[in-house]
């Protein structure tokens, strides 16, 4: 069936036909083979009910089609329906096809709505309110540092200080309210934020992913559209090509978003370090005999603490956050303008960027390396684009123009006010500008901010690492999640270990927040450029802006960024090198598995049994079946493992009901619950084998044994009901596995059903033996789940080849064997009870 001459394409839509005297109404769900426009070539689109909400924006103009059978099908606008006639009493044999088995399921995906997306005024400011306690506890507290990061050596001109407030002030407008707030916030994958968001984003328009497991029903449930060429997609579909031929544009792709994601790591390992050092050496103000090696052994035990509760989660503070926060930002404002009035007043000034002109002149190669302490008045921008999730634009637009920006300008000011007259005390800037009456509470306010900014970043750490986890990019460690009212909010054991560790480390070894700031502001800086890469890309793919708009971004927003880490890199040696150190181990690790994952995947693609061969395998070792259900995990989603046949020689035994179970994790942040498995009959019916794929987003949390157990059974009794609907009166053809000709990164599997359309008679007979043989099926299905259900794990030991590179085989053998046996936990990953899982051993030689 095609599209006729000049049509744009329609969506139709599936799953049971409703017959209404000589007609057949198609209303939700058949997958109807369409020629999209005259650049595509014929496709299976399974379409959304067109009575349903969400088809809505996806109905096109009018379009009449043409058959190949003796019907003709028309698009009724007014009545929004499907219609299909046929010559009554007459068979008509109509040849459909569908994906997976999928009848119309994927498609339908729920319309959830994200965390704030919906509510009025008082909604919207509440969650401002919230936001301002989240996410603004690192940039709110920069004041502590920043200053006296810029000036190490003292101030040499009174000038300067004019200068380095002018930078500070431009700084604060361009990157985190310009870049961030107007323009990043807005490149969200489906509300969530990050450099993995971003590459997400753009792997769902254009398959740039590494790992061969796509599926035709992975681009409905992602919101995958198709759209009518036009001169405004021409070079989107350039750059769309360009990506996806190159391997090397993959392969940087996913290395600059993983070089991200470590330098986040690497900033919440610096961030509790920076701001409890800097907030405690406020004691000193009244205790000047305290040595700089007690302000440090008094820091650890706060940083101690700190990592310690993080199992807790910041949930169990909730609303506590907000209050100390805003109080925080009072304060620091109220403390500027009392130095403003009584030093001076005249700092306004520094709004004129001519004052940023003269102090380059003066100051050379001077002025330009002390960018390395202007930037670290921005530290946690990223932060707030990595928390996107937790609220919505507006919310954190509100919050950052009303309250954030005013409070830390008014400190700046202030700063720098109080300094144009104590010049000597650039040391200790924030402490020393804090009123007599006032030092104490500020001292306590300060405390609890930097340990709320430490914990925000420690929380934004956890959830960007787990979406790297859910996509096959680090190991399968326990995460777990804090809370309920923040999906986003979790907790990784073994990481915030390993981070707390590192974070004490670095206090001890580094002890002023001056070189502890070289080290936090190349971490950075190195993100806002990977954002800026990755947004623009975005850009140009999918927002699809015009050309001098992306240009202008690209251009100033990578010109400071690089100005400043250039700058930066001039102290690399001044600690410098810890991030670089920090970020290239985690990156090893983090392409080590990947690689080694890949590499597994593909050999498990290149072994598989064919679906059309089970019987045979079962023949050929006498499986006999015995009573329950049988899960076999596996990554693949299509074909039997090898891990099965291994399983069956060893032990000659295959539960009554038996599924090849598939846990996906799509590069989506949450899929509904209506869309969470996909069935396919494996073999005769008669065998009970089935294959399921559970699609989870990157943000999504796999539910305990019981509950899934549950989901599992009513998926597949439906499963059933709607197979035996689908082979009523038709004959199934013959399963088979088949690649897309236009790319070789994804896998379709496909079905070919010939079902048989008759007139009305025996309609009613039919349907009571229909409805009889379902009920039978799914009594069957309930008593073998009561029976028991026994989990299957392959347990793959995987060495390099024996023609590999030396490089080859310390990377399998060794660093991803250590990683392996060390780090992953499948099962606990799984929520598998250990007194139900039954491993099989097997060995992978790449």
């Amino acid at each position: 069936m095609e599209a006729s001459s000049g049509s744009q394409g329609v969506w139709l839509c599936g799953l049971c036909c409703v017959r209404r005297g000589n007609r057949t109404l198609l209303s939700e769900g058949a997958n109807v083979r369409l020629l999209i426009s005259s650049h595509l070539s014929p496709s299976i689109v399974p379409l959304p009910a067109l009575l349903y909400h969400h088809c809505r924006c996806l109905l096109r103009p009018p379009t009449t089609f043409a058959t190949t059978c003796s019907g003709f099908i028309c698009i009724k606008q007014a009545q929004m329906s499907l219609e299909v006639e046929d010559p009554p009493n007459k068979e008509v044999t109509k040849q459909l096809q569908r994906q997976d088995s999928l009848y119309g399921d994927a498609e339908k995906v729920s319309s959830t709505k994200h965390h704030g997306s919906e509510g009025g005024w008082s909604r919207l400011l509440h969650l401002a309110f919230q936001s301002v306690g989240i996410i603004y506890g690192d940039v709110g507290t920069s004041p502590l540092y920043a200053i006296s990061s810029t000036f190490p050596d003292g101030i040499k001109n009174h000038d300067d200080l004019l200068g380095v407030l002018s930078l500070i002030l431009y700084t604060i407008i361009l990157i985190p309210m310009v870049k961030y707030v107007f323009i990043v916030l807005y490149a969200d994958d489906n509300g969530d934020g990050g450099t993995f968001a971003l590459y997400s984003l753009i792997s769902r328009h254009a398959k740039v992913r590494l790992l061969p497991n796509q599926q035709a029903e992975d681009a409905m449930v992602s919101n995958y559209g198709i759209e009518a060429p036009s001169s405004q997609l021409r070079r989107a579909q350039w750059l769309k090509q360009k990506l996806e031929s190159s391997k090397a544009a993959k392969i940087g792709l996913f290395t600059i978003t993983i070089l991200g994601t470590s330098m986040v790591m690497g900033d919440g390992t610096l961030t509790p370090a920076i701001s409890v050092l800097s907030a405690v050496s406020g004691i000193k103000e009244k205790v000047p005999s305290l040595t700089e090696t007690q302000v440090v052994w008094i820091s650890v035990p706060i940083l101690f603490a700190l990592f310690s509760v993080q199992r807790y989660g910041t949930d169990k503070v909730g609303y506590s956050f907000a209050p100390i926060i805003t109080l925080w930002f009072f304060l620091i404002a109220g403390i500027g303008v009392y130095n403003i009035v009584m030093h001076e007043i005249g700092v306004f000034r520094a709004f004129n960027p001519m004052y940023i002109v003269d102090y380059f002149r003066r100051n050379g190669k001077e002025g330009w390396a002390s960018l390395g302490g202007v930037i670290l008045c921005v530290t946690g921008t990223e932060g707030m684009y990595a928390d996107l999730s937790h609220f919505n634009i507006k919310a954190i637009q509100i919050s950052f123009n009303t309250i954030l920006f005013p409070s830390v300008v008014l400190c700046y000011l202030g700063q720098i006010a109080y300094l144009r007259k104590f010049p000597e005390n650039v040391a200790d800037t924030f402490f020393r500008s804090v009123p007599e009456l006032m030092f104490w509470p500020t001292f306590i306010i300060a405390i609890l901010s930097a340990i709320i900014a430490s914990q925000a970043m420690l929380s934004g750490a956890f959830a960007i690492l787990s979406k790297a986890l859910s996509l096959g990019c680090f190991p399968s460690v326990q995460v777990v999640h804090t809370s309920k009212s923040y999906e986003g909010q979790v907790y990784i054991p073994e990481v915030n270990f390993l981070m707390g560790l590192a974070s004490i480390i670095v206090t001890i070894t580094f002890r002023t927040t001056t070189e502890i700031g070289n080290a936090y502001g190349i971490c950075v800086v190195s993100v806002f450029s990977i954002t800026t890469h990755l947004t623009t890309i975005v850009m140009l793919l999918i927002w699809r802006k015009k050309f001098i708009f992306i240009f202008l971004f690209y251009m100033v927003f990578t010109s400071i960024e690089l100005i400043y880490l250039s700058s930066i890199l001039t102290k690399f040696v001044q600690g410098g090198y810890l991030p670089f150190c920090f970020s290239l181990v985690l990156m090893a690790l983090m392409m080590t598995w990947h690689y080694v994952h890949v590499m597994k995947y593909w050999y498990e693609l290149d072994h598989i049994v064919p679906a059309d061969e089970v019987t045979m395998l079962l023949k050929k070792h006498d499986v006999r079946r015995i009573p329950g259900v049988g899960l076999l995990y596996s990554d693949l989603v299509q074909g039997i493992p090898p891990v099965f046949p291994r399983l069956v020689e060893r032990i000659p035994s295959v539960h009554s009901i038996f599924l090849f179970m598939s846990i996906k994790h799509l590069s989506i942040p949450h899929v509904a619950p209506v869309d969470r498995f996909i069935f396919r009959q494996v073999g005769p019916r008669e065998h009970w084998m089935f294959r399921c794929v559970a699609r989870y987003g990157y943000c999504d949390k796999l539910e305990e044994s019981l509950m899934f157990k549950g989901f599992l059974k009513e998926r597949l009794k439906m499963f059933i009901q709607e197979e035996a609907v689908f082979e009523t009166n038709s004959s199934t053809g013959n399963s088979h596995t088949k690649s897309n000709g236009t790319s070789s990164s994804i896998v379709h599997s496909e079905e070919e059903i010939n079902p048989k359309v008759r007139g009305h008679d025996g309609n009613m007979s039919s349907d009571l033996l229909l409805h009889s043989s379902v009920e039978k099926e799914k009594k069957l299905i309930d008593m073998e789940m009561e029976r028991g259900v026994v989990y299957l794990m392959g347990e793959a030991n995987v060495i390099a080849g024996p023609k590999s590179s030396a490089m080859k085989k310390i990377v399998v053998d060794y660093v991803y064997t250590f990683l392996r046996k060390n780090l992953t936990e499948g099962e606990k990953v799984l929520s598998i009870p250990k007194d139900q899982l039954l491993k099989v051993g097997i060995t992978y030689e790449i």
